[in-house]
Parts: structure tokens; sequence; C-alpha cells
């Protein structure tokens, strides 16, 4: 029945919660995780402005695992036995839970960092950019590019096989900004043969042809080289 007043609808909506954290593992490991951060976070005297970070990075994961389990329990009502569109309702959530956890990790790392990365405490400027702010929007926009291309060639599955290679491009995304940041000759060859590695490796497991692995390594190489030069 419909609550009859604000205070009967705080209550089922502390109830859903509560059933949430009681039969769901990963909302039990969120809430973990979120009484950790925030601990440290007071622990660490972080000014206001990352703490409303951390708060909202926090916020942010755990309303995205309740939209998943309020998702997976409504599909479980309407479609008892197994159906290829109830996967995909649960997948597509599940996947709003691994977008909200990255961006999560993204915002963590920028507030935390100065902190647990003493080499950055110098060059953090709350109101400038941040520290690795190139690689890191480089390696997000290939990724996006990546998934939006896999969709639109429809082949393989997301993390077998397909155009282009993922793993390819996110390696060779990483190689080529290593070579952008002025880490040194030895460090950037070491990159570019580790990407070559990754790459090589989808080719011997045959997951990917050679035309998707040449391709995802172009993706992600020209991408991130056209994101330092231009943007």
């Amino acid at each position: 029945m419909k609550p009859s007043n604000w205070i009967e609808s705080v209550n089922c909506a502390i109830e859903g919660i509560v059933w949430a954290a009681k039969t769901q593992r990963h909302m039990r490991w969120h809430l973990l995780a979120a009484v950790a951060v925030l601990l440290l976070a007071h622990f660490m005297h972080l000014s206001a402005l990352e703490f409303i970070l951390l708060s909202f990075a926090v916020t942010l994961v755990m309303f995205a695992e309740l939209i998943n389990t309020a998702v997976e329990v409504v599909v479980d009502m309407v479609s008892p036995e197994y159906h290829p569109l109830a996967k995909r309702a649960k997948d597509v959530a599940a996947g709003a839970v691994l977008v909200a956890s990255i961006g999560a990790v993204v915002m963590g790392f920028f507030a935390l960092s100065r902190y647990l990365l003493p080499v950055l405490g110098g060059q953090l400027d709350q109101l400038g950019a941040p520290p690795g702010e190139f690689p890191v929007v480089s390696v997000l926009v290939v990724t996006f590019l990546v998934v939006l291309l896999k969709a639109r060639f429809g082949r393989g599955t997301p993390l077998h096989g397909g155009m282009p290679s993922g793993h390819s491009a996110v390696s060779f995304s990483i190689a080529t900004a290593v070579v952008f940041s002025g880490a040194g000759v030895v460090l950037s060859l070491l990159a570019l043969i580790l990407a070559v590695m990754v790459s090589h490796s989808r080719l011997l497991l045959g997951i990917h042809s050679f035309a998707e692995v040449i391709a995802g390594a172009a993706l992600g190489a020209l991408t991130t080289i056209l994101i330092y030069f231009f943007i």
C-alpha cells in the first residue's frame, strides 16, 4: 500500500536500503568501502571541496547499486525464467554501477592524491588542472570510443573479440601518454613494448584479428596524441 505520510515514506526507503544491504553482497562491500573512505578523509583533514568530492562519489555508487538492485528484483518478478531481455536489463543496470564506480575512483584519486602520493603534494591546485589529467582523460575517451565502435560494428562480445581491440586501444593510449609525460627514453620504450605485448597476446589467444588489433592500437595512440596537442 502507498505510504500515508512523509514519515512512512522515509521508513519504507530505509527498509529498502537495509534490505539491499542484507541481501546484496556488493552493497555490503560498498558500505564498508564508504565507511573506510570517510574515516580516511576525516583522518587526513581534507578540505571542504575534497570532502564534497568524496561524498558525491560515495553517494553516486550507493545510488547506482540501489537502482541496480531494484531493477534485478523487478526483472526476477516479471521474468522468473531465463529470457534474453531480462539478462540485458540486468546487464545494463550492472553497467550503471560500474560506470558510477569508475567515476568514484577518478574523483577519489583527485581528492586524495596529494595525501596518498606526497610527490604530487606541491602540484595539486584545487582551482587549476589536476595532476594526471591528460592520461586519465585520454584513457577514458579511448574507452568510450571503443564502446561506441564495438556497438556500431556489433561483432564479438564486449570483452571477447570485436572491432576494435579494447586492450590494444587502452594499452597504446597509456604508452603514448607515458611518451609525452617526459618519463625518458627507457620508460617510454618499455611502455611501448608492453603495449605491443598486450596487443600481441590478443592475437595469440585468437580473440582478435590482426586488423582489429591494429585498429585498436591506432585508435589509442592517435586519440591520445590529438588530446595532447589540440585539447
